[in-house]
């Protein structure tokens, strides 16, 4: 039973890694508190989405109709979790990468591939924030409302620019980690597994002979 419990806890951790930033100095605790602060408000725009649903349907089932505004907020916090999780999932190295061609190649390629995706992947955030800040410009202009809250619609999407250029960051100082660090990161604090597996096949052959 103890090492079932143990076997499950150790895949929770692997699943759930704890973040700990690989910059230096006061960056490094910068980033981890950034990253603090993402899981909190993710994890609060699930809960509170969560929370509205489950509120609206038990009044639809009571009272026979749902709350009028609860489609608005759903719509507000899912704009909200997707691109504030753009930059967590950045942070974490969780984004899906098309690897056929980066599996075949050996580390050092891989490192030189890593740096390239990276510094691309952050040119294209940083592109879509400069659009994104266009049509937030281009809603404000024109007015418009939600009909139920009744506030000013630009305000639900400021958070499109914010996380374009918070994951645009991100994928720079990993492009700038790699540069500086002899292994492969997907991230500024996480490994590639690949290198990992490499270092510890070379680490084991040194031993044996």
């Amino acid at each position: 039973m103890s090492e079932s419990n143990s076997e499950s806890s150790s895949e929770l951790a692997d699943d759930i890694p704890a973040y700990r930033s690989g910059l230096p100095g006061v960056l490094g605790i910068i980033d981890e508190w950034i990253a603090r602060g993402e899981a909190l408000m993710l994890a609060a725009g699930v809960l509170l989405m969560a929370i509205n649903t489950c509120t609206n349907v038990i009044a639809r089932f009571v009272f026979g109709e749902g709350f009028f505004f609860s489609g608005e907020i759903n719509r507000i916090l899912i704009i909200f979790i997707t691109f504030a999780g753009i930059g967590y999932a950045a942070r974490h190295g969780r984004h899906i990468r098309m690897s056929a061609l980066y599996d075949a190649l050996p580390a050092k390629f891989r490192k030189i591939l890593m740096i390239l995706i990276a510094l691309f992947t952050a040119a294209v955030m940083f592109f879509l924030a400069y659009h994104a800040y266009e049509y937030i410009k281009t809603l404000h202009s024109r007015g418009r409302i939600l009909p139920a809250l009744g506030f000013k619609i630009w305000w639900i999407y400021i958070w499109a620019p914010i996380g374009f250029t918070v994951t645009g960051i991100q994928y720079l100082l990993t492009a700038v980690k790699n540069v500086t660090s002899p292994e492969v990161y997907l991230s500024t604090g996480v490994v590639d597994g690949y290198a990992n597996t490499e270092l510890l096949n070379e680490t084991k052959n040194e031993t044996k002979t």
